[in-house]
Parts: C-alpha cells; structure tokens; sequence
C-alpha cells in the first residue's frame, strides 16, 4: 500500500521576506501551524542546520514530543527560497517514525506562493500503515491546509491566529451540538419512543386523532433527522443558522399556542428554544470568514 507525500500550496498576498519570517521564526510559527503545540530551536553552529525540538499535545495529557532539521537554501535564479526539513520522533505512541520534506517560497508580482511536500515513515507496522493511509495521513493534510490557510489570513489581514482557531472551533462545536439536538429529538422522542406529550402537543395545536397526530410526529422525527443530518453534509451552515433563527422563535409559540402548562415543566420546550435561538445568533456571527482547508491546492502542478 503506496501513499502519497502530503502536498498543500497556498497563495499569500505578502512580500517573501514576511512570509519567511513567519513561518522560521519558532514563536510565530507555531501560532499558526495546528500541528505543533510548542517548537524551540537550539543553538545553532556556523554553516549547520538549524536543530529543534518539538512538542504536540493529542488530549487527555499525552503529547509527542520529536526533533527536526531545518536548512533555508537560497535559489539565485528564480528569487525563490527552499527550506529542506528532517523530523522525526523515538516515541512509540508516534504513527510518524521519520520523515522528511521541504518549504518552498516563490515570490510572484504581489504575492508569494507557499508551498510544501512532505512525506514519513510510519511505525507499528501494517496496521500503522492502515491507520496511517485511511485516517491519520488525510487528517494531517486537511489540517497542514487549514493551518496554511490560517497565515495566509494572519498575514494578508492582520487577524491573529489564536482569534482564527478560537472561531474555527466555536464554529464546528455549535455545527455538531445542531446535528446532535435535531438527530436526538427526531429519533428518540419522536421514533423511538413515540412519546405521549409529542403526540398530546401535535393534537392540541391542531385538531388530529391521535392516530393522526401519531403520523405527523413520525414525519416531524424524519424531518428533524434530516435537518440533523444538513448540518453535517451542507457547506453554508450560516445559511442553516439564519433558518433556526426563525425557526426557534415559531416553535416556541406554538409549543405556547398547543399547551401554555408546557412554561411551567422543568426542562420545557420553551427554554429549550429559547436557548437555542441564542446559541443560533451566536453561530451566526461567529461563522463568518470561519478559516478553511478547502482553498489550499492539494496537488503538485502538472500532477
């Protein structure tokens, strides 16, 4: 099984010499890169490569930490600039053993093209292959891209890293609670359970059997399902959250109109809504501009 070297390109409206600096200078460059939570360089000799030590923090405490090597190289003919890198790491819990790759700089008329390929040597054998081609190796390409496209916005319009992660997440957070709430309330109240007070709320806002009201509250659930599964599969979730924002105050009023005693039970649907109608507004002002992996080339030229 044969993987691909990961390769992300990204054009950045910034002179060369920014571009550099952000990106070999350690305190700036792991502002940026999600990969790496923290990279110190060590003293370094006359004409040898730059040497440094990183860390990754992976949750629940663990990190990796691994070493690197680092030479800027400068190409005369074209202005362009290359730095070659080396990495790697000792730690068995490390899907990457060893790896090597490049940074490359190109300037054009008022930009300059930042690019990289880089490709490792996986440890654990031939399930760390596996795990490595089907899920890590996809997964560190979205977020080698998303992290490009992050100094590409830092530096084109000045908005710090932190503030454009702090955002990404926020946004993808309040995405996945929406998909969990609708899956949720369209599957168990609604299907699983055929729960009364669903059936008794359909029939009091509209005058059904209950057989009939039964129906309409199996179409809600696979409605609502639907709307869940939206909010996972559809790209302009800030179209989703203008929706709710009219949506949640509508079923608010009729959970009013159906049954007012519905105001006074504990967890009601009134709070419920109103709670995420907040959290809607909220979504939809922080889902602008929201950073991407989407816009970074994924392939070399002429490949």
């Amino acid at each position: 099984m044969k993987s691909k070297p990961i390769y992300v390109e990204v054009s950045i409206h910034s002179d060369m010499d920014r571009v550099w600096e952000a990106t070999l200078t350690p305190q700036q460059h792991e502002q940026w890169d999600l990969r790496f939570s923290s990279i110190t360089y060590l003293p370094k000799e006359k004409n040898a490569p730059q040497e440094f030590t990183y860390e990754t923090n992976i949750g629940f405490g663990i990190h990796i930490a691994g070493w690197g090597r680092s030479v800027g190289t400068y190409l005369a003919e074209d202005d362009s600039r290359t730095s070659s890198l080396h990495f790697g790491t000792d730690q068995k819990i490390s899907i990457i053993r060893e790896g090597k790759g490049y940074w490359k700089y190109q300037p054009d008329e008022e930009s300059t093209t930042f690019l990289t390929q880089y490709d490792y040597q996986v440890n654990h054998g031939y399930l760390g292959h596996l795990f490595d081609h089907f899920l890590f190796r996809p997964l560190l390409g979205w977020a080698t891209a998303l992290s490009f496209d992050v100094l590409k916005r830092w530096l084109e319009k000045g908005e710090t890293p932190s503030t454009q992660y702090i955002r990404f997440f926020s946004y993808w957070i309040i995405s996945l609670l929406f998909f969990f709430v609708w899956t949720y309330h369209g599957l168990v109240p609604k299907l699983i359970s055929m729960n009364p007070e669903e059936i008794n709320m359909v029939s009091s806002l509209v005058s059904l059997s209950p057989t009939q009201a039964s129906w309409v509250v199996i179409g809600l659930g696979i409605a609502e399902i639907g709307l869940g599964i939206t909010w996972l599969l559809y790209t302009n979730k800030r179209r989703l959250l203008e929706i709710q924002i009219i949506l949640f105050p509508l079923l608010t009023l009729s959970v009013i109109l159906a049954d007012p005693s519905y105001l006074v039970h504990p967890f009601n649907p009134f709070t419920l809504n109103i709670s995420l109608f907040v959290l809607s507004v909220i979504g939809f002002f922080v889902s602008e501009d929201v950073p991407t992996a989407k816009y970074c080339k994924r392939q070399k030229r002429g490949v």
